[in-house]
């Protein structure tokens, strides 16, 4: 392999967002080296960006940023019929776990001491895949079913967080279903929970935008909560899941529930202590649960994503690297888009010795 360098998006503290040249990685034994096509923005990208952490996971060192990850293969370092060809289109599952808990060996996502791709929260940091090569666990490559496209299939990531929280929620098909917040992963929960048979879905927010491309995915009923209310009807809903993390919003959902329905909490609230209203909880039996990542509803979401031509629509707009600050920014404004991609082909990227 030759010693060519790639162009890696890297964050080194608050508004501080870099391109940078780095080493290709080598792949080693039972490793995979992937070339990069797309790689999603997500909200904890843009806090890295914008605020220089993730909640207490503050960056303490230059690191690269993006867990949503689309390419080809490049190099397979496996041997016979378990190596991927030369150009095989995969996704990434960004996870490497910890240690397994007793009675909690099927929910990695938990597990303590796990790793996740582009994130602060150990020391030294994982770096992530918003670069042109990067080189994973084979364990982590989901080949992709022919005729998907990469452009959708970058949507694998994050609508693996919104089948995990729908999953958590005990499934959807056949019940009344309501997602707080439109933002992507909202969006991606709301088309998911349509495309899996829920009987009603709806969707909440604050600015109209997010709500017309919840309409665009099937979505039949959705709320504009304003300083004049536009809150869902109360007790209407088997499922909430709630994905803006607004404390607020929290207190909607569980009012939301029916009796006995559950609520899954996804976006990620402040740190600390929060004001909420808790008393239904008790009078109406509402089972509020939590929601991190997933653990392998990525090959679902793939699955899902091969069928289901919609979900791209959530796609709203695509940067080159060159123009990545750019894109940042788009991505901080939700009236203007939904999920922002990098397309790390453009400009062209290196050619490398695949020897």
């Amino acid at each position: 392999m030759s010693s060519q360098s790639m162009n890696a998006v890297v964050v080194r503290g608050a508004g501080d967002l870099q391109i940078e040249k780095r080493p290709i990685p080598i792949p080693h034994t039972g490793e995979v080296l992937i070339r990069v096509k797309y790689a999603g923005i997500c909200g904890s990208d843009l806090h890295y960006y914008h605020e220089g952490s993730v909640g207490a996971f503050a960056i303490r060192e230059p690191l690269v940023v993006g867990h949503e990850i689309v390419g080809t293969v490049e190099r397979d370092t496996r041997s016979g019929a378990d190596a991927l060809p030369h150009n095989t289109p995969v996704a990434i599952h960004p996870a490497t776990p910890g240690m397994a808990l007793p009675g909690l060996e099927d929910r990695p996502s938990i597990w303590p001491g796990s790793r996740y791709l582009g994130s602060a929260a150990t020391q030294p940091h994982t770096q992530g895949g918003m670069s042109e090569f990067i080189v994973v666990r084979s364990d982590q490559i989901r080949a992709l079913p022919a005729g998907l496209p990469l452009r959708r299939a970058v949507l694998a990531e994050p609508l693996g967080v919104a089948l995990h929280a729908l999953h958590r929620g005990g499934g959807v098909r056949g019940k009344r279903v309501l997602v707080s917040g439109a933002g992507p992963v909202g969006l991606l929960a709301a088309g998911a929970a349509v495309a899996l048979g829920a009987s009603q879905v709806a969707s909440s927010d604050v600015i109209p935008e997010p709500l017309a491309r919840a309409s665009a995915l099937g979505v039949t009923d959705t709320y504009l909560i304003d300083r004049n209310g536009g809150n869902p009807p109360k007790q209407s809903f088997d499922l909430v899941i709630e994905c803006s993390g607004s404390p607020s919003a929290v207190s909607t959902a569980i009012a939301s529930a029916v009796p006995g329905g559950v609520v899954v909490q996804v976006g990620m609230l402040p740190a600390g202590l929060i004001s909420v209203d808790l008393s239904q909880l008790i009078s109406r039996e509402i089972d509020v649960r939590g929601a991190f990542r997933f653990n392998d509803e990525i090959t679902e979401a793939v699955t899902l994503l091969a069928s289901d031509d919609d979900l791209e629509q959530i796609v709203t707009d695509v940067f080159g690297l060159d123009e990545v600050v750019a894109a940042f920014d788009r991505a901080a404004d939700a009236k203007a888009s939904g999920k922002v991609v990098i397309d790390l082909s453009e400009p062209s990227t290196p050619t490398i010795d695949k020897r």
